[in-house]
């Protein structure tokens, strides 16, 4: 599964918050807004790429 690591833009490392963003807030349980808030992702930048990545791997290849 590919994890982002960096934001692509300014380079903060975002990695550590990644699987807890995609399980509240990819699921639809919670706003992304305010999850990205409560784990402390305050830069435009970093709140784009987390909202707007998407794991590549569960779309290649669904057949596992």
């Amino acid at each position: 599964m590919m994890i982002p690591v960096r934001c692509f833009t300014c380079g903060t490392v975002v990695g550590e918050h990644w699987e807890e963003f995609k399980a509240r807030a990819k699921e639809g349980d919670e706003d992304p807004a305010k999850v990205l808030d409560e784990l402390g992702v305050e830069r435009h930048c970093c709140r784009r790429m987390m909202v707007s990545h998407t794991d590549l791997v569960d779309v290649v290849s669904p057949y596992q």
